[in-house]
């Protein structure tokens, strides 16, 4: 589902009716991306991380976000502190924390990242 004006509402994600993307390092499905009745926007989509492939350059984020793994091993980034996570695994990158993931293992990685502005999310 694109980014939208519209409010999100009550909703079931199907995983089998989600459409994967191939992208550069692995595969990409977006679950849902727009505004919600208290949040300035909400943001959630599924990546798979194939082997020794990172989700991108460690970049500055200013909204908080949650990531939780799926299946494989991830090494997670933040702020110059590394820590490597398997299935199960949460991880919590606070406003402002400057990011990045890796997949260091040698089968792909699934992780499910959810992101959120509020009013109160910086806007530099």
């Amino acid at each position: 589902m694109p980014s939208s004006t519209n409010k999100l509402t009550s909703a079931i994600y199907d995983w089998e009716k989600m459409q994967p993307v191939t992208v550069s390092n692995g595969v990409r499905r977006l679950v849902f991306d727009g505004p919600t009745a208290t949040l300035d926007k909400i943001d959630c989509h599924i990546t798979t991380l194939n082997p020794g492939e990172r989700s991108g350059p460690p970049r500055l984020h200013l909204q908080e976000e949650v990531i939780i793994v799926k299946e494989g091993t991830i090494e997670a980034t933040y702020d110059g502190h590394s820590e490597t996570v398997g299935p199960g695994s949460v991880i919590f990158f606070a406003s402002h924390a400057t990011t990045c993931l890796r997949n260091p293992g040698t089968v792909p990685a699934t992780y499910t990242v959810v992101y959120y502005y509020t009013p109160l999310t910086p806007k530099k």
